[in-house]
């Protein structure tokens, strides 16, 4: 608004400035003028014609210059305000729109309410932790850090603050009424499924009679089960998780490989278990923490395509070719009017790494830097395929935020504390932020239109 503040009081010390003569004064400089002339009657340019025109003729001319003198001063004031319009309007919608690229619905950046909710910052907020993972049966106890051990809670008191906006505090009444009769189900990796572990928790505190929380098997929550269905009954929904870390299926072994080949992944071909997600409600994905070489060449692990081996393919080039397979299936089995599709993005890691070790080494507080995991080459295809797609896909970007929390790893708070885990979040903790924007996205945002 300055600017447009500014053009106005311009353009009126320029119509001041502009002193309008009367005929008697202007009348020789009006008709020595290109101007004057062009207007001048046949008689006053002919010849032998009286050199001084008549009143009524001077008077015409002055009138005719003051009015080119206004028309002239507007038209400058109208270009100027255009000018402002186009120099200040793209800046304030990409400023309310959070334009960045952070928040993608296949080709558009914004939810209902204009905001990059994956611009912001960690605050302290006393209000959190949102649960006590100790009076939670459904949390892991190789999740809680306090119970294993750990000596300080401050990294239980943050809270995610988008710049321009806030991510609705958790009221969970409210949350489980908007979930009743649904289906919710995660799909990929333990992170996934500690993302799952969170969200039952947290809505289990608005629940009086716990018992009426069940795993739909009567199973534990164990590291290696496919299948995990915790039932609210009192609301009748489902919260499920399935693993599958790669989200492609696993191949059998053919006899002609080569020796070091053990086993492959088979990238054309989704998970034989995607018949279990289709009819979910919601459906939250992700894949990242397997595609490493540990997980892959040094367990005799290879890729596949089709019948061909692909021995020299990239872990990277693998990556997005299993992502184009779960986005065909996405494109052909999905039924957007039934079911809300999300992927996050990959979820950084906060190990040490010198001469070939690596170290955990987690902090008191955020840290102040991200050092680089901010950014994921998973995350960047994961947003690339996604903005090809015409089922509307929502992004979780996770990863810029969570590189961050370097103090919110399980670190040697674990089940098993001879072994270090950086990789793995306390519970409470970041994955109950996850969960607050999941829930924002569920809740806030109307299923975008492709354009």
């Amino acid at each position: 608004m300055s600017s447009f503040t500014k053009s106005t009081s311009f353009n009126r010390r320029a119509l001041s400035s502009l002193a309008i003569e009367s005929p008697r004064s202007s009348s020789s400089s009006a008709f020595n003028s290109p101007i004057g002339s062009a207007f001048a009657s046949p008689r006053t340019q002919g010849f032998g014609a009286s050199p001084r025109p008549s009143t009524n003729r001077l008077k015409e001319i002055s009138y005719l210059f003051q009015v080119l003198i206004i028309f002239g001063t507007i038209v400058s004031f109208l270009v100027i305000i255009a000018g402002g319009y186009l120099y200040v309007v793209p800046s304030l919608g990409q400023a309310f729109l959070g334009y960045n690229g952070a928040l993608q619905f296949n080709s558009s950046v914004a939810d209902d309410k204009g905001c990059d909710i994956f611009d912001g910052n960690w605050v302290v907020d006393d209000n959190y932790p949102l649960y006590n993972a100790t009076e939670c049966p459904f949390a892991e106890k190789g999740f809680n850090c306090l119970a294993n051990g750990r000596g300080h809670e401050e990294y239980l008191k943050w809270r995610w603050k988008p710049q321009h906006c806030d991510v609705p505090r958790f009221q969970v009444s409210h949350v489980l009424e908007r979930l009743r009769g649904k289906r919710i189900v995660f799909v990929g990796d333990s992170m996934s499924r500690t993302q799952w572990e969170s969200l039952i928790c947290m809505l289990m505190t608005g629940l009086e009679d716990k018992r009426s929380v069940y795993e739909v098997n009567g199973n534990n929550i164990t590291k290696r089960i496919r299948f995990l269905g915790v039932r609210f009954s009192s609301f009748n929904f489902t919260i499920e998780f399935y693993r599958s870390v790669f989200l492609v299926q696993p191949g059998k072994l053919r006899w002609h490989a080569p020796k070091r080949v053990k086993s492959t992944l088979k990238l054309d071909v989704l998970d034989v278990i995607n018949h279990e997600w289709s009819s979910a409600d919601y459906l939250i994905f992700n894949t990242g923490q397997w595609w490493v070489p540990g997980k892959l060449f040094e367990t005799g692990c290879y890729f596949q395509v089709g019948n061909s081996l692909r021995l020299g393919m990239s872990i990277p080039a693998a990556y997005r070719v299993a992502l184009e397979t779960w986005a065909s299936w996405i494109e052909n089995t999905i039924d957007p009017n039934k079911t809300r599709v999300l992927f996050r993005t990959f979820e950084p890691s906060h190990w040490s790494y010198s001469d070939h070790n690596r170290s955990c080494n987690v902090t008191k507080y955020p840290a102040p830097d991200t050092e680089g995991r901010d950014r994921s080459i998973f995350s960047e295809m994961i947003k690339e395929v996604v903005k090809n797609m015409t089922i509307p896909v929502s992004i979780l970007d996770v990863t810029s935020m969570s590189a961050f929390r370097s103090d919110g790893h399980v670190g040697l708070w674990s089940d098993n504390p001879l072994v270090p885990d950086c990789s793995h979040w306390c519970l409470p903790g970041v994955p109950d932020i996850w969960n607050e924007i999941l829930l924002f996205f569920l809740f806030r945002q109307q299923v975008p239109q492709n354009g």
